[in-house]
């Protein structure tokens, strides 16, 4: 067994990561199969993405970690180049401004700074002195500030979010100071009013509805009570796979996106969830052993950085589909619909594998 691991690991793969990625793909074709009423069209094209997926994670896990830290400043202004290219020329969606259309292929160039940021911010600390120093943590900010702030006029809130928490949590890696988490906590709690000023007013409402999603519920809080109702029904065990009425009957809205952990709960039960949540949990912490094992500061913090934003975005749309976070556009990592953040994240988890399998032997 060890010598089959081994050879694996000349691969440059890693069997434990893989099969958990392979296994929460396979559970979301289903689901998606199931929110798409059997939908043959749905899973077909969900299996072509699954296996550009597959491949594109393969080919990152191929790919040496001294390559990311050379090409992780270049990458990261390509990706700033993009995002004030959709400022003046992008595509607009539902109201937002967030796609660029090179004639062959339309895509978020949002997408490549949830990799460049926390690599960057890993960049700039490899070759620091750790804790970080007060200007340092300036520097980072200024690396998390600028995307970020281009992201929030797209208006794409939800994305500027995750830049701030994947550069934050690699802060905290890097062994911040308490000193200096109580001042951004401080800044954070003083901003709250000024940020609530420029939120759009839709922005405002989701907040809002998350208190009282019943003030409005044939409006904003439409979503969140139909995501209950599916969740609630499931009961323990479930109404068993194809049979969700909440999805089926169209009540539940984005049944393949971003509420279909709704979906899986209502067919799945509450035992079905759990164990769900318990292969995201083995996954994270099979993550959070790679960003272990690593062997120096750039690897860890970057291993770090990607598995914990991973794990960010399990939190936060499970917290939404039952209530305890806000509707936001975020979906589950792996088992939603779409090809986007499923190719983002395959990449991520090519670079943990990459850490991992290209350590040298001491």
């Amino acid at each position: 067994m060890y010598l089959k691991y081994k050879r694996w690991g000349r691969l440059h793969i890693d069997i434990p990561l893989l099969c958990g990625c392979i296994l929460l793909m396979l559970i979301g074709l289903l689901v998606v199969f199931s929110a798409g009423s059997s939908n043959m069209v749905l899973l077909q094209k969900q299996l072509i993405l699954l296996g550009l997926a597959l491949a594109v994670m393969l080919v990152f896990s191929q790919i040496p970690p001294t390559f990311y830290l050379t090409w992780a400043p270049w990458l990261y202004i390509t990706g700033l180049v993009l995002l004030f290219g959709v400022l003046f020329f992008g595509e607009t969606h539902k109201g937002a401004q967030r796609w660029l259309n090179l004639g062959i292929v339309s895509f978020q160039p949002s997408e490549i700074m949830k990799l460049a940021v926390p690599m960057t911010v890993a960049w700039y600390f490899s070759n620091k002195k750790l804790p970080p120093t007060f200007l340092n943590i300036l520097a980072v900010c200024a690396i998390i500030g600028v995307p970020m702030l281009l992201v929030v006029l797209q208006p794409d809130l939800d994305t500027a979010i995750l830049f701030v928490v994947s550069g934050i949590v690699i802060l905290f890696l890097a062994g911040i100071s308490y000193k200096y988490i109580l001042l951004i906590i401080g800044l954070a709690a003083a901003s709250v009013p000024l940020i609530w000023q420029i939120l759009h007013d839709y922005q405002r409402m989701r907040i809002l509805t998350l208190f009282n999603p019943e003030q409005d519920p044939l409006g904003s809080g439409y979503h969140i009570i139909q995501s209950k109702i599916a969740i609630g029904s499931g009961g323990m065990y479930g109404k068993g796979w194809l049979n969700g009425t909440q999805s089926h009957l169209q009540f539940l809205p984005e049944v393949s996106t971003d509420f279909i952990f709704a979906v899986f709960g209502e067919e799945f039960g509450f035992i079905g969830a759990v164990v769900l949540l318990l292969i995201y949990l083995a996954v994270t912490a099979r993550g959070l052993y790679i960003a272990y094992q690593a062997q120096d500061t750039f690897t860890r913090l970057l291993a770090g950085g990607l598995i914990l934003a991973f794990a960010f975005y399990v939190i936060v749309n499970a917290g939404m589909v039952i209530g305890l976070f806000p509707v936001v556009g975020i979906p589950m990592p792996l088992l939603s619909y779409g090809g986007t953040s499923l190719i983002t994240f395959a990449a991520s988890f090519g670079i943990l594998m990459s850490i991992h399998t290209h350590r040298k032997i001491l």
